[in-house]
């Protein structure tokens, strides 16, 4: 049986057309609810402005705003809304005949709320009839609701404006500010389709929006909540990732850190498709030691990303400096992209399409997000951090992508240590790093937990920072308990690297 192929109307929203499979069906009602200030008009502008672009007839109805008022909003968002119609509507008194209230001839038998309604669909009806528009936004069905006065009268109205607009090739937008809940499920129930708009207030930081589609008939869409954002422009809408649908093949190669004695440690090299977690306490070289691998790989020419949430882009640049690493001529060049994050203003779905555009614009070959504490916080909860981490690291090892997460763990020495998020299990390698207390200095030390992979050395080596960059010494064959931060040394005489390395880290 030859499936059928619907016609749509974009939204002229990238991220909602995505969600919605194409956009709205054509030719049916649909509703889009939230709360004041949630974004539905900027939504229903931008419906009619591609409706517009594409040559169609569109119509604005509006009951409560002036369009003055939405023309400026408009304005606001550097839109002009040239091609669109408006038809302003004073529930109040803009009726039939243009009669004033104290003009019209006083109510017999019929309650003022049901004469007044239908007075105003009768006159709203007849503009769209003078029109005839393939797109229309009523704006908005709390002014309906008011004049009704009761859900039955209110459910009527509603049915005879599904009535009159099913017989005609339109696709229409109600907008609904929810104002009156009693209603809510009757309204569903007689839209073709309903979008849900959400805006949350968190403690502390911006607001984050999300979007829903509620249901839509004999349509295919993604369900589930999406981040949105209001501004310039209109709505960004950022569809929640799904991982399954980005498979792309890839060879599969172990890839070099620019330091033989580091690639030797994790086996050879960090391998395309997989993530490693770099794991240790504050200044132990974590950053450091990502940022060599993006370095490394832009000389190799391969496009690379760091995301940091913690640490401000002049300083990390100026350290890279400090390190030997030609960070700054690789993001001069746009060879590798630097962005910092501030998780009170970024939503978690905006962060994940950084990501996606890092890789599928500009090439990305690894990604390094740096720290996961900071990412933590752009969360509202420990659950959504880990399952929405896994889907990202699946979408990059699925695109061939090497991807380093960096974690702060709390404490400097021994065994009570703690990482904020027990994000190790979704990474397939670890790399731990340590501090550890030695011949009167505090030294520095490198060993990798796990690569699923592959084999990795299980030695434990010492290594410092200074202007040559990473230099790691040899195994720590005479020490025993070094990732406990008090080592016993059991062997021979100058068993660490020289002193004058061990100092150009401090």
């Amino acid at each position: 049986m030859k499936r059928l192929t619907l016609q749509r109307a974009s939204t002229g929203i990238d991220g909602l057309d995505d969600i919605l499979d194409g956009g709205f069906p054509s030719d049916r009602i649909y509703l889009v609810e939230g709360s004041p200030g949630v974004g539905k008009t900027t939504l229903a502008m931008q419906f009619l402005m591609e409706g517009a672009r594409q040559g169609e007839v569109a119509l604005y109805i509006t009951l409560s705003e002036t369009e003055a008022e939405l023309r400026s909003a408009a304005a606001s968002h550097g839109w002009s809304l040239e091609g669109i119609s408006f038809f302003e509507l004073d529930a109040d008194s803009g009726v039939e005949g243009g009669l004033n209230r104290e003009e019209r001839e006083p109510y017999t038998i019929f309650h003022p709320a049901e004469v007044e309604l239908s007075e105003v669909i009768k006159t709203m009806l007849r503009h769209v009839d003078q029109v005839s528009p393939t797109r229309v936004v009523v704006d908005s069905l709390s002014d309906i609701r008011m004049l009704a006065q009761d859900a039955l009268n209110y459910r009527r109205q509603v049915i005879a404006l599904k009535q009159y607009f099913s017989g005609r090739a339109c696709t229409v937008i109600l907008l609904d500010d929810l104002t009156g809940k009693s209603a809510d499920g009757q309204l569903q129930s007689l839209a073709h389709g309903v979008v849900s708009l959400e805006q949350l207030a968190p403690m502390y930081g911006t607001d984050r929006r999300r979007v829903r589609v509620c249901k839509l008939r004999g349509s295919g869409f993604r369900g589930g909540y999406h981040d949105f954002t209001v501004g310039v422009g209109g709505l960004r809408v950022f569809p929640r990732l799904v991982a399954a649908e980005h498979h792309q093949p890839f060879r599969s190669e172990p890839t070099s850190s620019g330091i033989d004695a580091i690639d030797t440690l994790v086996g050879g090299g960090l391998d395309r498709g997989t993530s490693t977690l770099i794991l240790g306490p504050t200044g132990a070289g974590k950053s450091a030691l990502a940022a060599q691998y993006v370095s490394a790989a832009a000389e190799r020419g391969e496009p690379g990303a760091l995301f940091t949430f913690d640490e401000n882009l002049g300083t990390l640049l100026y350290r890279s400096q400090a390190l030997g690493l030609n960070l700054d001529t690789h993001v001069k060049s746009g060879r590798v992209r630097l962005q910092q994050v501030d998780p009170a203003e970024l939503t978690p779905g905006e962060f994940v399409h950084r990501v996606r555009s890092a890789v599928e614009e500009h090439g990305a070959r690894i990604v390094v997000i740096d720290s996961l504490n900071g990412y933590l916080q752009a969360m509202p909860a420990e659950d959504f951090l880990v399952i929405q981490l896994h889907e990202l690291l699946t979408y990059l090892n699925q695109r061939g992508v090497v991807t380093i997460l960096i974690a702060t763990q709390h404490g400097l020495l021994g065994n009570g240590m703690t990482t904020p998020v027990d994000a190790s299990y979704v990474a397939d390698a670890v790399i731990l790093l340590r501090y550890f207390e030695a011949g009167g200095s505090v030294r520095n030390a490198v060993a990798v937990m796990k690569k699923r992979s592959g084999c990795h050395e299980r030695t434990i080596r010492e290594f410092s920072l200074g202007p040559k960059g990473f230099e790691v010494g040899a195994p720590m064959e005479a020490f025993h308990g070094v990732l406990t931060g008090v080592p016993t040394y059991t062997g021979a005489a100058e068993p660490l690297m020289r002193s004058d390395d061990a100092d150009a880290q401090r």
